[in-house]
């Protein structure tokens, strides 16, 4: 199966690629992971990224895709992949179709009361990486190592807000898009990780039948 995440920031789409991609024994790509990769190995898209990157500029659409070609041509996509954070707007979802025929576009749509809450509650251990919510934590430290928590800048709840805004204007467009399509199945992620994937896994059945 080629599947595609969306959803907004917060929503769940990391988590739910995670379990998907083990269930299915199929990679999750990620373009961020796909980016540092390519520079790391000097391919020539790599390259030309990297040049854009060091001038703070964004990575234009076509290097983008040209890495994600170059991606999805190696053999552990062969029977399927999850992308997940690509496409983010309708242009790149049409360069895509170029170069790929995606079986699914799975939206997990959580409503963004409990994305804010998600993610205002987040806090990292300064230390060992760990990721916790408010909920869990009993005190500022890190149930694991014992390091110091802290909230990162991009989950304070007024950056959060802004980022749901700016997934409403460039990205939620792409729900339509792949509706018209006839692609396009939703699964309501607003429980546990288990009731969540339970809904991910109906929605992809359903697009089976």
């Amino acid at each position: 199966m080629k599947l595609i995440l969306l959803g907004a920031p917060g929503a769940g789409k990391g988590t739910q690629a995670e379990i998907v991609s083990r269930k299915l024994s199929i990679p999750t790509i990620s373009t961020g992971n796909i980016l540092r990769e390519a520079i790391k190995n000097g391919t020539e898209t790599g390259l030309k990224a990297k040049g854009f990157m060091d001038k703070g500029e964004l990575v234009p659409d076509e290097v983008v895709v040209a890495m994600v070609k170059e991606r999805l041509a190696e053999p552990d996509c062969q029977h399927g992949y999850i992308l997940d954070g690509f496409p983010r707007t309708v242009a790149q979802a049409e360069a895509l179709d170029q170069i790929a025929h995606i079986d699914v576009a799975l939206n997990i749509d959580t409503p963004d009361d409990i994305i804010i809450d998600r993610l205002s509650g987040r806090r990292v251990c300064a230390e060992c990486g760990g990721t916790y919510h408010t909920s869990l934590l009993k005190e500022d430290k890190c149930p694991a190592c014992g390091g110091a928590v802290y909230q990162r800048d991009d989950d304070k709840p007024e950056t959060v807000t802004n980022r749901l805004a700016v997934y409403q204007e460039k990205t939620a467009p792409l729900i339509d898009y792949y509706q018209k399509k006839g692609i396009l199945s939703t699964a309501d992620c607003r429980g546990t990780i288990e009731e969540n994937y339970r809904a991910v896994k109906a929605a992809l059945e359903a697009k089976k039948q």
